[in-house]
């Protein structure tokens, strides 16, 4: 071999080893360039929010309601409603030549009373036993002795902002003075919400205890800090509940202790290792987010490596035909929208497993081994499956929103208010419940001694 050969080979191996990093080098960006448009990101993790998608040729909107939108009419307050009647009329001298008609041009107005709460003095006779000087005091109910300084109706206002407001301590202090002329210490409140807390117990365990016989639950986990340690909010959610649970966990251990070992229904998820394996050791069927594959699915269509972008390409419009077909269900008879959802089915998982040389390629294709398919496809023969986790991300928001204002807690009472409370406006909520009226009820019961108000339906 001369000289020239040699130089060759080097230059020939110079150029290899560039391609490798070139290679390297667009995986990575492809990787960085991960949002909550493709991927499981959430979208607070975006450094840059996703460009908005182009136009299609459509004029820009008008602000405000479009044409054809049908206006919201909020309904006039009934005759029993109505505090107070005030009629203008013209004066004697304005009104010659003109017939008064049986009609009236009618403005509601809505007015804060000046002063919004009144104080009740609840005073107790006491009474001397002469003969042993023994002091005795009158009954006063136990709605009043428990209540303390804020009575019912207060303290669920309280509990009301702190809950479904996501109001600071330090927001109801500034509210309750500036509104109510009242000035409360942060520790009254503190103790006010555990006094809340209490009467959503037992509303609380009653929901756990029902979800292990729920035929569908939805369910997803945050990130929760309590003194700065890292626990997780975890969220249950169907149609009519919303159940979360905070655990210095988050493996499948907290599913068995939620669920438990025997849950009979079918569990809706992404593909977080956790889920897999209550799957695998509880035998439970698990329908897993059709939204997060299409994510990543979105994310191989949008490499730089061609080939794998064109297989990415392929699978979304596989995707895109299921959920039209979805979405427009009433067009088929049943046997009709089976079929077709079948042969979109079939067609999807040939073109899966069939992928290109790529890491990421192969690493799709294992999700959709064997049997291992079948668990992002229950919602075509079960209905009451919701094929994607969106609506318990969404439960999962208020979590965040929470967190945000709250900064965390510091200990278990903390941890215990923030499950219960949350449970109970998201339960409500869902059912179309009015959640201080429930909030108050729960209050009055539990001082009362009476039987708490459920939230099972």
């Amino acid at each position: 071999m001369d000289d020239k050969d040699v130089i060759i080979d080097q230059l020939m191996a110079e150029i290899q080893q560039l391609r490798n990093e070139n290679k390297a080098l667009r995986e990575e960006i492809a990787r960085l360039k991960k949002n909550s448009g493709n991927s499981s990101k959430p979208p607070s993790s975006d450094i840059v929010k996703p460009p908005k998608p182009k136009g299609r040729g459509k004029k820009k909107r008008k602000r405000g309601g479009q044409k054809g939108h049908k206006k919201f009419e909020r309904p006039d307050f009934t005759p029993e409603q109505i505090d107070q009647t005030i009629e203008y009329e013209l004066r004697d001298k304005d009104i010659e030549g003109l017939k008064p008609l049986d009609e009236w041009f009618v403005i509601q107005q809505i007015e804060l009373p000046e002063k919004m709460f009144y104080v009740t003095e609840h005073r107790a006779r006491k009474y001397l036993d002469p003969l042993t000087g023994k002091i005795h005091i009158a009954p006063i109910p136990d709605e009043i002795r428990k209540g303390g300084l804020l009575g019912g109706r207060f303290t669920s206002m309280v509990a009301f902002m702190k809950s479904s407001c996501h109001a600071s301590y330090g927001t109801i202090r500034q509210f309750c003075q500036e509104m109510y002329g009242v000035e409360l210490s942060r520790g009254l409140l503190s103790k006010v919400i555990q006094k809340a807390s209490s009467a959503f117990q037992t509303p609380y365990e009653q929901l756990v205890g029902q979800l292990p016989y729920e035929h569908y639950l939805g369910v997803d986990e945050t990130g929760h800090k309590d003194d700065g340690k890292l626990h997780w909010s975890w969220c249950f959610q169907n149609s009519r509940y919303g159940v979360f649970h905070i655990n210095p966990s988050r493996g499948s251990q907290v599913l068995k202790a939620v669920l438990g070992e025997t849950f009979k229904g079918t569990l809706g998820s992404d593909y977080y290792s956790a889920y897999q394996k209550y799957m695998k050791d509880c035998s439970v069927l698990i329908q897993y987010c059709m939204a997060h594959l299409i994510r990543e699915i979105r994310f191989l269509a949008e490499h730089s490596n061609i080939t794998l972008s064109r297989w990415g390409q392929k699978l979304l419009e596989w995707m895109k035909k299921l959920f039209e077909t979805l979405h427009r269900r009433a067009d088929y008879t049943e046997s009709g929208f089976n079929r077709r959802m079948e042969r979109i089915k079939q067609g999807f998982l040939k073109q899966v497993r069939r992928p290109p040389d790529h890491k990421l390629a192969r690493k799709l294709k294992k999700r959709f081994k064997g049997k291992k398919a079948d668990n992002y496809f229950v919602f075509l023969t079960d209905p009451s499956v919701e094929p994607t986790n969106n609506s318990t991300e969404r439960a999962i928001r208020y979590l965040v929103i929470d967190r945000l204002v709250t900064q965390g807690t510091r200990g278990q009472n903390g941890m215990r208010w923030c499950e219960r409370a949350w449970t109970v406006v998201a339960t409500c909520k869902k059912q179309g419940r009015n959640v201080f009226e429930f909030i108050h009820e729960a209050i009055i019961a539990h001082w009362t001694n009476q039987q708490s108000p459920t939230l099972l339906c």
